[in-house]
């Protein structure tokens, strides 16, 4: 049925409600997951010598906090015997460095949660989820 399971997560407790689904419908179908976190990139490289945090260590606090997002998936995989591919993408809109990571890895589903807001809330903030329903050519599979 799949062969290539992409599982985005942002490190929240929400976001982490996609792993064990994952996991387990990869298990089910002999696939592979590959495991991504999105992060921002350097929002200071136009500014003068003024800035609050160098490129440096910025980058490194970012790298650590991928790390720390995506591990929960490596270890979910790793414990089900599964391959995980992890990858770090850098973009300021997430939802298009997924898809973007779902097309080079060659994936055939996306499995991620919702945060679920609705209203106002939904309109303010946007959904990463909405966008990748709206824009992605893939099944996806929305866990609440």
């Amino acid at each position: 049925m799949y062969t290539m399971i992409l599982v985005p997560t942002d490190g929240s407790e929400t976001g982490a409600k996609a792993i064990a689904p994952a996991v387990q419908l990869a298990k089910l179908c002999g696939a592979s997951i590959v495991g991504m976190t999105v992060t921002d990139p350097y929002p200071y490289s136009g500014l003068a010598e003024s800035v609050p945090i160098t490129a440096d260590i910025y980058r490194a606090s970012i790298d650590k906090a991928a790390e720390a997002a995506i591990q929960p998936l490596a270890d979910a995989c790793k414990a089900a015997g599964l391959a995980c591919d992890c990858v770090v993408a850098e973009d300021i809109h997430p939802w298009k460095a997924i898809l973007d990571v779902a097309k080079d890895k060659h994936c055939d589903l996306v499995v991620m949660a919702s945060h679920g807001r609705r209203g106002m809330q939904s309109l303010l903030l946007g959904s990463e989820t909405q966008k990748i329903l709206t824009h992605s050519q893939l099944h996806v599979l929305v866990v609440r």
